[in-house]
């Protein structure tokens, strides 16, 4: 049998739905575009849960007895077992009932009374949009498998009802489009960003709820001069609009309808449907969309499966949202490959907004990243776009971008003083609530050495008594945003509980270096060489303002791990694919005396308490900040193994050089650590690593193979590096 490889972006996928597990949810939903192996995904999803589950029953329900088959035969081929599961569909019945693959019709059909509630130990839904429908009900409602994943590629129904609501309201885990369009899973995009003119100032706005629809849409309807600019847009980013099958997304019916009789008068094919119109009269209008007969469909609501046309390659967004979901459903209508269709081309009217609307929200949800490297793209044109595709503002919609993404949301002090004073009138504000109510990331409260206790104090609140260290160690709270794993949220949260009396000698080993990472970041600038872990603790819990916003801060990012983790050596409190300052991983490692750790500049460091070679390298390095000497190329030639050049004078024959051919007879270790850029403070721990081979000397270039294999976006990241 061949064996299965996830690629990269599967692997991720499945890393996030254990991550949910590990979070203890139980039922978890993965969407994923057609095409991008669903199934496969989720026969190794079982394979890895059945080594843990002493039964692992099985129950695969689909809707299709073609589904059925051609998931049988993968879950036989990932788990090596040719006569593995039995079918239930049609006149087909299971004899043993463990690994069944049946039909939705079948399941409510039979007499299942024989069977406890909690007889499957992991049930799988492929096609997860119907399960709203009464005939999957009873499956939701009646069975109790301790897993349950739900496999869709579209979450919204046609119908309206939810689906969303089996598994908490929550995704866990989701194919980003960038990803889907790399791997040629979905039709490259040229976006054009087009300023209309349309003023949208004096729209009334709902806090909450965006834009007043009835008013949004007098905005638009009527406004023929509009109608023709939009006409004039598609016939200069298209090459024959008679020939394109458009998808064009209105703010209301009447808008729709006002859109499709302007077309017409300028001789474009075009029509109107909602969700109220007949289904015959819909099912016809797409048909004709499909053939060509129609150019271009105005509609409110086409976001479903029930409207899925695959020829679609040209969008109209004629209607603002700052929803990223909606912007994501509007642009993956025309993304789903087709015969003769190599790229969508999506035109986006961009007018005078209000302060209040955000398009950092739908753009970011696109291109990934925070609001800074959004700006970034923006002023520089977009770099860094999967291959085919295209994405261009005009000049007065990239103005219009820019100052939405840099006013929507308070961005200077003043403004973020003011926000915390309004929201402070009806009583007092925690940091989690000031961030939900303003928009804000917990990095814009900690930009520039602010801090969310100096924030309080401008705004008026109460705050605890300063400590002789107060501004410093403030200042110093933002070192800690890094923080994603769970043994040093957890020891961390624990120390800022207690009362201020915590004892280093009722510590363990591990205990001590966590909270040595801790007492070192904060206190680098204020605490004495020679001082003592316990006194480092003692000056810190001085000053319980301090400790009050660490618990607060804490409170926030506690579901910042978005990796699953481990540990790579005994008693060393690292968690591979975890993130560390330089200052973290010597504390780990217990190298120093006193509560501070020695001064670690280069990218190597012998730590020899625990008898290992430290590497940490930058993946970029076309910065300035590296000269030609030092620019080093180091990447991921696979998840498993990492080119790394040494420094440019270390020889093959140096000690250096035979410790790292020769470690694992000296019983040394080797930990990698690596950031993509100069400016993170803190490095990816990618575990230990044994020698492989290595060219050349002065500098060596050697390859590692990773005992822990990257995750998925990890391995992209770096092995997009070497480019």
């Amino acid at each position: 049998p061949i064996e299965v490889e996830l690629k990269p972006f599967q692997e991720r996928l499945l890393e996030l739905v254990e991550l949910s597990r590990q979070r203890g949810y139980h039922r978890n939903l993965l969407v994923a575009a057609t095409g991008t192996g669903k199934t496969v995904m989720a026969a190794v999803y079982y394979a890895r849960l059945r080594a843990t589950l002493p039964r692992a029953r099985l129950l695969v329900v689909a809707h299709r007895r073609e589904i059925l088959e051609q998931a049988l035969g993968t879950f036989r081929q990932v788990l090596r077992e040719p006569s593995f599961g039995e079918l239930w569909v049609g006149r087909d019945r299971p004899k043993n009932f463990d690994h069944v693959f049946a039909s939705v019709q079948s399941l409510r059909q039979a007499d299942l009374t024989h069977l406890a509630h909690d007889h499957f130990d992991v049930i799988i839904v492929d096609e997860f949009h119907h399960a709203a429908a009464p005939s999957y009900r009873f499956i939701m409602d009646e069975l109790e498998p301790r897993e349950l994943l739900g496999l869709t590629a579209t979450p919204e129904r046609s119908d309206g009802l939810p689906v969303l609501h089996w598994f908490g309201d929550r995704i866990a885990a989701e194919l980003r489009l960038w990803d889907a369009i790399e791997q040629q899973r979905l039709t490259p995009f040229a976006y054009y960003g087009v300023h209309d003119g349309v003023d949208l100032r004096e729209v009334p706005w709902r806090r909450g709820q965006g834009y007043d629809l009835e008013a949004l849409a007098e905005a638009y309807i009527g406004n023929d001069a509009w109608a023709r600019f939009v006409h004039q847009q598609l016939e200069s980013h298209v090459d024959d609009v008679q020939k394109v099958r458009c998808l064009g997304f209105c703010v209301s019916v009447e808008h729709a309808r006002y859109m499709s009789a302007q077309f017409r008068s300028l001789g474009v094919a075009a029509t109107a449907i909602w969700g109220d119109t007949d289904a015959d009269e819909r099912a016809q209008a797409l048909r004709e969309l499909a053939r060509g007969d129609l150019q271009v469909i105005f509609s409110v609501d086409l976001f479903n499966e029930g409207v899925d046309v695959p020829s679609v390659d040209t969008i109209l967004m004629l209607r603002p949202t700052e929803s990223a979901t909606l912007f994501l459903q509007q642009l993956g209508r025309g993304l789903r490959l087709a015969e003769g269709k190599s790229v969508c081309t999506v035109i986006d009217f961009v007018g005078l907004h209000r302060r209040e609307f955000r398009f950092d929200k739908r753009y970011r949800a696109l291109l990934g990243g925070g609001r800074r490297d959004l700006e970034r793209a923006i002023e520089q044109g977009f770099p860094f776009l999967p291959a085919g595709c295209h994405f261009e503002l005009d000049r007065i919609a990239q103005e219009t971008v820019l100052r939405s993404v840099r006013e929507a949301i308070p961005r200077h002090w003043p403004s973020k003083v003011a926000e915390l004073k309004l929201l402070a009138q009806s009583g007092d504000v925690g940091l989690d609530r000031y961030l939900a109510e303003t928009g804000l990331e917990v990095s814009d409260i900690y930009a520039n050495s602010k801090s969310w206790s100096s924030l309080r104090e401008d705004a008026g609140l109460p705050v605890r008594p300063a400590g002789q260290h107060e501004d410093k160690l403030r200042r110093a709270m933002g070192r800690l945003l890094h923080v994603d794993d769970r043994q040093r949220l957890a020891t961390f949260a624990a120390l800022a509980k207690g009362d201020g009396r915590t004892s280093v000698a009722s510590m363990s080993v591990v205990e001590q270096r966590l909270a040595r990472m801790l007492v070192a970041n904060l206190g680098s600038t204020v605490l004495p060489k020679e001082q003592s872990l316990q006194e480092a603790i003692d000056v810190v819990w001085s000053h319980p303002q301090v400790v009050a916003e660490l618990g607060e801060l804490l409170d926030v990012i506690h579901d910042a791990p978005a990796h699953l983790q481990k540990p790579a050596l005994a008693d060393v409190p690292l968690q591979i694919h975890g993130r560390y300052t330089r200052i973290e991983i010597l504390a780990a490692v217990g190298e120093g005396d006193g509560a501070l750790t020695p001064q670690w500049r280069e990218g190597v460091y012998d730590a020899k308490k625990v008898g290992a070679d430290l590497l940490a390298f930058t993946l970029d390095k076309t910065g300035g900040d590296f000269s030609p000497t030092t620019r080093y190329r180091d990447y991921a030639i696979s998840p498993e193994l990492i080119h790394w050049e040494s420094q440019s004078n270390t020889p093959q024959d140096s000690p250096t050089g035979r410790r790292y051919q020769n470690h694992v007879a000296m019983g040394r270790s080797i930990l990698l650590f690596a950031r993509t850029r100069t400016d993170d403070r803190a490095f990816w721990f990618l575990g230990s690593a044994t020698y492989v081979s290595h060219e050349g000397e002065k500098p060596m270039a050697v390859t590692w193979r990773l005992d822990t294999p990257l995750s998925g976006d990890l391995f992209a990241d770096f092995a997009a590096a070497v480019a």
